[in-house]
């Protein structure tokens, strides 16, 4: 089911500056147990985005009303589904300039949860090292704007079953992040992840996981890091909002066995 603008609809104007431009923003979360999981962080960097590219955020009780009639054919088709939601800046002329009114497109589409193996859960996954780099802008760093080609040129770098994820660097060989995922990893009792000021996105599982391990009294640092120091590590993982926590289990020949504090932070985060 998909929903523009409130009501039931499968197209877009051609001169949508989503399509045009790639001018907008997403979020991609999941319904289960009858509610959508961190709705309110997704909402928080939905606003944060909207304020970062000038688009006038829609109301959260807008959005509210629009996924309660969503989530009405989610019951009917699944106890859990992936809902996502596009912004964009709505309809203009040929031309970057903003339009003279901006009324934004808003988007809600439902979908079937993937069905990933046990074993990633369990085992961990094994990562593609990326050959694509991200470019660093400061200015879209952080959070989920339209504009994807650099993951899904990664992405599209292995066809084979036996990746799960692809790790990516930016141009100054810094570890930033996976196609779809934040990274973490544990040295000692001391837990690691990326930067994402400059590139990257700020993911609502990885803030999530800093906060949790605060409540586990664990030593958290978030800076540049090469990648070295992840192959380094005791244990690596992978987060986002509808996979959780994924273990990693190798990279580049090299093999990690799944971190006991990998399960708790993963206990705790379970809806």
């Amino acid at each position: 089911m998909h929903l523009v603008n409130g009501q039931p609809a499968d197209s877009l104007p051609i001169i949508d500056r989503g399509l045009q431009y790639g001018d907008g923003l997403f979020e991609t979360m999941r319904w289960q147990n009858g509610s959508v999981q961190f709705w309110e962080d997704h909402y928080s960097r939905l606003r944060k985005g909207c304020q970062q590219l000038g688009i006038p955020c829609p109301e959260k009780k807008l959005l509210d009303s629009e996924l309660r009639k969503l989530i009405v054919d989610a019951r009917a088709l699944a106890e859990r589904q992936v809902i996502k939601f596009i912004l964009t800046r709505g309809s203009g002329g040929r031309g970057y300039k903003n339009p003279e009114k901006i009324i934004p497109t808003r988007i809600f589409s439902l979908h079937p949860l993937p069905e990933y193996p046990e074993r990633n859960y369990s085992q961990g996954v094994r990562l593609h090292l990326c050959k694509t780099r991200l470019a660093k802008n400061p200015t879209l760093a952080g959070i989920k704007h339209l504009n994807r080609l650099e993951q899904v040129l990664a992405r599209n770098e292995w066809q084979s079953d036996e990746f799960s994820e692809g790790l990516m660097l930016d141009h100054d060989e810094h570890v930033i992040e996976a196609t779809m995922s934040n990274v973490f990893w544990l040295k000692g009792e001391k837990l690691f992840t990326p930067s994402v000021e400059q590139c990257g996105v700020a993911g609502v599982m990885r803030d999530k996981i800093l906060q949790a391990a605060e409540g586990l009294h664990l030593d958290t640092e978030v800076g540049e890091y090469y990648l070295d120091e992840l192959l380094a590590s005791d244990g690596v993982f992978l987060s986002n909002s509808i996979f959780g926590i994924w273990p990693v289990s190798e990279l580049k020949n090299k093999h990690w066995l799944p971190h006991p504090l990998i399960q708790e932070l993963n206990s705790k985060l379970q809806p």
